[in-house]
């Protein structure tokens, strides 16, 4: 499924097209995703003014006029930058079954499309309160690429804690969008076994671990992401992260750093990989 990197991917593709732009028009073409897209949507949006995009951990947050646009991508989720026809020569391309819903503006299409329907768009009304309040954003923990995610914060609020390092990083509760491909590779580069409980785990070793966690999502992001089967940037592209994993869907492959072969488990019913030499 998308992670942090290629949310943030799509952030950056549609930003540039979208921002400080009037919608249209809103099309509607399946309401039903994870959860209803609410049926006034079109009547919101309409001729309302896009002013900022932004991303709190997998969620992206359109700014408009009276609220916030929320869009999670789910598991197959994408969303894709399209000419308009009036405004250029090529002709819109044409949907499917999976092309739930588009946003007219003037120039371009933003096009969602989700074969699975596992993604959401949601409404937030500014009269209901600020955006990082909704019930699906006030709890989740601190972005990973800013300051405020540290060594210090990782191990004061891991002291007490048992449960396995990888599982820590995926519940989003300190630190939120390091997921599953994500956190294998970061726990490979810090060289800290994925089953180590996060209680016992150093201060210093914490300090590598955050160090390796921003540098592979910042990799990542400047790679376009990963495409391991449904993600394309917003102009289609494919991501290209994938080709350097370390350790992530490589189970019975030699490591590239000592030639061990690399193992799979399974925690938390997500598969987990890592090498027994290298990570301990």
């Amino acid at each position: 499924m998308p992670e942090l990197p290629e949310v943030e991917v799509t952030r950056r593709g549609i930003m540039p097209y979208i921002t400080n732009r009037r919608i249209q028009h809103v099309e509607v073409r399946s309401a039903m995703l994870r959860w209803p897209v609410p049926p006034q949507l079109a009547t919101l949006l309409d001729g309302r003014l896009i002013t900022r995009v932004e991303r709190r951990g997998k969620y992206l947050l359109l700014e408009i006029e009276s609220g916030w646009l929320l869009i999670h991508l789910g598991m197959t989720g994408t969303l894709r930058i399209l000419p308009h026809p009036a405004a250029s020569k090529s002709p819109l391309l044409p949907t499917d079954r999976h092309d739930h819903i588009d946003w007219i503006f003037d120039e371009c299409v933003l096009r969602f499309r989700d074969p699975r329907r596992f993604g959401a768009v949601l409404w937030h009304s500014d009269t209901v309160g600020p955006v990082l309040l909704h019930p699906l954003l006030a709890k989740l923990g601190i972005e990973p690429l800013s300051a405020e995610f540290n060594s210090a914060l990782l191990h004061r609020r891991t002291r007490t804690r048992s449960t396995a390092i990888k599982q820590i990083l995926l519940a989003g509760e300190i630190v939120v969008g390091v997921g599953n491909i994500y956190a294998s590779e970061s726990l490979f580069r810090a060289g800290i076994h994925p089953a180590t409980a996060a209680g016992r785990i150093s201060v210093k070793r914490y300090e590598k671990l955050v160090t390796e966690i921003r540098a592979t999502l910042t990799e990542a992001i400047e790679k376009g992401g990963s495409t391991l089967r449904d993600f394309v940037g917003s102009d289609g592209k494919r991501g290209y992260f994938q080709l350097d994993y370390f350790v992530y869907g490589r189970n019975g492959e030699p490591c590239r750093n000592c030639g061990t072969l690399i193992r799979q488990i399974v925690q938390g019913q997500r598969s987990t990989y890592y090498c027994p030499r290298c990570q301990h």
